[in-house]
């Protein structure tokens, strides 16, 4: 939903008021390739890189007008040549990795699934990274917004307090750039400026300038999903993805029934996205009744 929010308004300076934000319910790749991230991990009971990177490429092939950054579909293409997706990745950027935020804008269902298993989930979500993303700063985003997931969903809605929320990311964030970012989101908590909240944490596609964006987001609004997507959206910039993020975020926090009605009908495949998500938590409980056992990596 934060994504089909966003969609409209990427690239814009700022959006002036909610006024001006409508729900259309189209979405883009951020939402394409998390369909395909749980897809993967609900056929393979699990993680698999091979199966998530065919997945993710198979999407890709049915629907490539999704509004795809330039990075997957170069990866796509090599592998469809024969490169395998270790090395394709690799070759972006001068060798150097890609360090955007799309490795973390579909990090979601495996903040669900392990949600109860922070080192498990860090391991998870790095390899998950390195399909597209092997920049250090693309991973470990992709680690703190699949924890962020978790974290909102282990936390009960009456008992969220920002600071702290916030304080438990900064403890899980391993990467000083991260951390200083974080503790620039826990500062500026009380702030009302929006262009002061854009220009301390970013709202480009970046990950270093999108993640802590997005966490702060939903730290600042955590009462209340639609507020807390919109305000994400109003900020400009990569709307989409830092509409997606936040979503994911605080969608883990309040659950399905305090979602929009009139945003759940609009929602392009709405029904498909519900039942991923219960086939998501259904394998998570599976794994947990049998011997306390966590899905494989």
């Amino acid at each position: 939903m934060g994504d089909a929010l966003g969609a409209s308004f990427e690239g814009s300076l700022s959006v002036s008021s909610s006024q001006d934000i409508h729900f259309g319910g189209r979405w883009t790749d951020d939402t394409h390739m998390m369909i395909g991230m749980a897809e993967s991990l609900i056929a393979n009971k699990g993680f698999s890189a091979d199966h998530m990177a065919q997945t993710f490429m198979s999407n890709w092939e049915k629907q490539p007008w999704r509004g795809y950054g330039p990075g997957p579909p170069r990866i796509f293409k090599m592998m469809k040549l024969g490169v395998p997706w270790q090395d394709a990745a690799k070759q972006l950027y001068d060798g150097t990795g890609s360090y955007g935020n799309g490795a973390a804008m579909r990090v979601a269902p495996i903040g669900i699934l392990y949600h109860n298993d922070k080192e498990k989930l860090r391991e998870t979500a790095i390899m998950s990274a390195e399909i597209t993303h092997t920049h250090k700063l693309g991973k470990e985003g992709a680690a703190i917004q699949a924890y962020a997931v978790s974290l909102a969903l282990q936390t009960e809605t009456n008992t969220l307090k920002p600071e702290t929320f916030l304080e438990k990311i900064i403890d899980f964030t391993k990467n000083e750039s991260y951390k200083a970012k974080l503790k620039k989101a826990k500062h500026l908590l009380p702030i009302q400026e929006k262009r002061e909240i854009t220009r301390q944490l970013g709202n480009s596609i970046e990950a270093l300038n999108s993640v802590p964006t997005a966490i702060y987001c939903f730290a600042k609004n955590h009462q209340d999903y639609t507020k807390a997507v919109s305000y994400a959206v109003s900020l400009g910039g990569d709307t989409d993805t830092i509409g997606a993020m936040t979503g994911a975020i605080s969608g883990a926090f309040h659950g399905q029934e305090k979602l929009p009605p009139t945003w759940k009908q609009k929602l392009e495949k709405s029904e498909y996205l519900s039942d991923l998500a219960q086939k998501l938590w259904k394998l998570k409980t599976s794994f947990s009744n049998q011997n306390h056992e966590t899905p494989k990596v």
